[in-house]
């Protein structure tokens, strides 16, 4: 029996997908020299190609050089050269499928021993218990500060369609910036841009009107959204139906939904609402009460790993399947499914009391895998959470001191 996995998928842009399975962005944190795509993200991106998904999304390229998730992330701003982007799409799209830019920028969820700035909606920082020191304090951004950032991301945006990419996904989700404009916790400006949710909404709307009017027609833009922040008195599942149909407007092709940010990170299996265990398809019943009222389509990405969990999410009416995790141990398992095969591994998982250190593991062992496929290595989802945690610690030692050189020449 066919499956709709494996249909095709027509979005309003006139795009369409060759199947309903995506990779998910994951943050892969693995720039050379530069803040630019080298050969490493291109062989990553290669592997993923032939895989058999219909869909790459990136992980996160920072629309501001002074404000990175991490010290390796990948920059493409105005300066950037734009040759190591379009070798970059050339890799994602090397088996016939589609690649989307995620653009972001973190906000205030910057390290602090990060050069830069470090802002959000509100001076209100991280709060990580013991481990709140990681982040830097923010400074409230000035109406100015906004204006500048909505332009950076219609920069970003018409750069990556000039270097061959198919669309952008807008991240506004995990806490990050236009996640903590949303969030009635972190943003308590009393301007235009706090109060009310429509108030709160504006920056991420501004951005997509500002992305939508730079790009073609054919170029599609796509929302990351928390379907909720899992704290309480934040985002909710109601805010998100909301801004969904607020966005519905503005030329958007699809949402996809996924939850928490670094202080309830539900996104990688930890929620601290415990209504959400870690499960298959952590956010699947907050996606099946959005679904039924949603204008735009749907994709749900968190913790999906086999495929009859795939068809149930389809069945739910969600319409693109987002695996991150998944295809960081099995690269090929879209390949798998249509075969009739399963992943034969899991990534080992990672049960320290200490949420905030658990998230850091869970990350670091995704990117570890990540590594060893761009080398051309088999994954090895059994590595220990804290050998990843330490060896990324290192490498992220030495890509710092690249980015600090190179932010601030001498």
């Amino acid at each position: 029996m066919a499956s709709e996995l494996f249909s095709p998928l027509s979005l309003r842009s006139g795009q369409v997908l060759g199947n309903r399975i995506a990779k998910a962005a994951m943050e892969e944190n693995m720039a050379g020299d530069g803040q630019l795509p080298d050969g490493q993200l291109l062989s990553l991106y290669r592997h993923w190609a032939t895989g058999g998904t219909g869909l790459l999304i990136t992980g996160n390229v920072m629309v501001h050089a002074e404000a990175l998730t991490g010290p390796g992330g990948v920059v493409l701003d105005d300066a950037a050269p734009l040759e190591p982007f379009t070798e970059w799409a050339k890799a994602g799209k090397s088996g016939g499928g589609a690649i989307w830019m995620q653009i972001n920028h973190p906000g205030r969820q910057i390290q602090a021993d990060m050069p830069g700035v470090v802002w959000g909606p509100s001076a209100v920082g991280v709060d990580l218990g013991r481990h709140s020191s990681r982040f830097g304090r923010p400074v409230a951004m000035t109406p100015e500060q906004i204006k500048a950032t909505v332009t950076r991301y219609a920069v970003t945006a018409r750069r990556a369609e000039k270097a061959g990419f198919d669309g952008v996904e807008i991240h506004a989700a995990h806490g990050y910036l236009l996640s903590q404009f949303l969030s009635p916790l972190v943003n308590r400006r009393t301007d235009q841009w706090g109060g009310s949710l429509e108030n709160r909404a504006r920056m991420l709307l501004d951005v997509v009107r500002a992305v939508r009017a730079t790009v073609s027609p054919s170029f599609a833009v796509a929302v990351k959204l928390n379907s909720a922040d899992f704290q309480r008195g934040g985002f909710d599942a109601d805010d998100a139906r909301q801004v969904i149909a607020m966005l519905e407007p503005l030329g958007v092709d699809l949402v996809e939904l996924s939850g928490g940010s670094y202080e309830s990170p539900a996104m990688s299996g930890r929620p601290a609402d415990a209504r959400t265990q870690a499960r298959e398809a952590y956010f699947l019943d907050l996606a099946k009460d959005l679904v039924k009222t949603s204008p735009l389509p749907l994709m749900l990405t968190g913790g999906i790993t086999r495929r009859d969990t795939a068809e149930r999410v389809l069945d739910s009416g969600v319409v693109l399947i987002g695996m991150g995790t998944a295809l960081a141990v099995t690269p090929d398992l879209p390949d798998r499914w249509r075969h009739g095969r399963e992943a034969d591994r899991q990534l080992r998982p990672v049960s320290w009391s200490d949420k905030a250190l658990a998230s850091a593991a869970s990350m670091a062992q995704v990117r570890h895998q990540l590594r060893r496929i761009a080398r051309g290595s088999r994954p090895k989802p059994n590595t220990r959470p804290v050998y990843a945690l330490f060896s990324e610690r290192r490498q992220q030692r030495q890509a710092l001191r690249r980015y600090r050189a190179w932010l601030s020449p001498s």
